[in-house]
Order: C-alpha cells, then sequence, then structure tokens
C-alpha cells in the first residue's frame, strides 16, 4: 500500500516545479533528497518537503521502513490562479495570474514487522 503526502497551494508556476519532479521520478527517497539538495532551482525545496513528509508518514503512520522507501508516483497539478495588475505605461493595467501547484508524492517500501507488547507475551509464555 502506498503512503501520500500533498503540498496544495505552493505558489510557484506549476510547469517550473514538474521539471523537478520529473528529476526524482521513480528513485530512492534517499537519493530523491540528495539530488535535490543539490539542485539549484527554487522548487527543490518544496519537492523536498513533500517528500520528506511522505517518508515521516510512512514511518510514523505505516510503519514502513525509511531505508527501503521508493517514489512510486509525483505528480504535479495546478492550483488556483490569484488574479493581479500590473501597472503600465499611460495610466493602464495589465492583468496577470499568480499561478500556484498541487504536489502529490507516493511512496512505497518494505514495511516493519510488528512487535507485540510485553503484557500479550506474558500471556502467551503462561500457556
Amino acid at each position: 500500500m502506498a503512503v501520500k503526502a500533498l503540498a496544495k497551494g505552493v505558489q510557484m508556476s506549476p510547469r517550473k516545479v514538474a521539471v523537478v519532479a520529473s528529476l526524482v521520478r521513480g528513485r530512492s527517497v534517499a537519493d530523491a533528497l540528495t539530488i535535490l539538495e543539490h539542485t539549484p532551482r527554487r522548487s527543490a525545496l518544496a519537492v523536498s518537503k513533500v517528500i520528506a513528509s511522505a517518508r515521516a508518514n510512512a514511518d510514523h503512520n505505516h510503519n514502513y521502513k525509511p531505508d527501503t522507501l521508493q517514489i512510486v508516483e509525483i505528480t504535479v497539478t495546478p492550483g488556483p490562479r490569484l488574479k493581479r495588475f500590473r501597472p503600465a505605461s499611460h495610466g493602464r493595467a495589465l492583468p496577470f495570474q499568480r499561478k500556484t501547484s498541487h504536489i502529490t508524492v507516493l511512496v512505497d517500501g518494505e514495511q516493519r514487522v510488528a512487535k507485540k507488547p510485553a503484557a500479550a507475551k506474558k500471556e502467551e509464555e503462561a500457556k
């Protein structure tokens, strides 16, 4: 079962974020974070935060081993656009849009064996 992490409303163009996302698609989480540390793009920070969040979700919520995690899917979709105006000559105002992105990361790996609590072990030994 894949574990998901989302970042909604990231204030960067989806086209620019998608370039960075394609660098790490299909790689292991550790490799992806190393690549993104050395990528000189503003969107690399946002993508690395989402991948780190997916790793933390898998570790804490779903009991996966962090070393075995692979990026199964990484998608960047457009978010809502903020409509703004830029001043121009002769008192005019020209419209433009501030684009936002939604980043979705799915990771999958090997689960840890669930440990039994100490009370359950004592009951089994007593039987």
